[in-house]
């Protein structure tokens, strides 16, 4: 029994290390939300204008 509970600990802390379905920061990503503004996939809102890129240049930083 006690080797149930040591696997099963076990069994734990690796799925609590993996990232799962995180996926990684990009650096033009991670410099968008920096600044106070939000990623989107296609055009931004009427009024916002994009500043720049996200995610390695697959989506559009917005802001006002």
């Amino acid at each position: 029994m006690k080797i149930l509970y040591l696997l099963f600990a076990v069994f734990l802390l690796i799925f609590q290390a993996t990232s799962g379905s995180a996926d990684p920061l990009f650096p033009d990503t991670a410099e968008c939300r920096s600044q106070g503004k939000f990623c989107r996939a296609g055009p931004c809102p009427p009024t916002f204008d994009a500043t720049g890129t996200c995610h390695n240049g697959l989506m559009n930083c917005c802001s006002k």
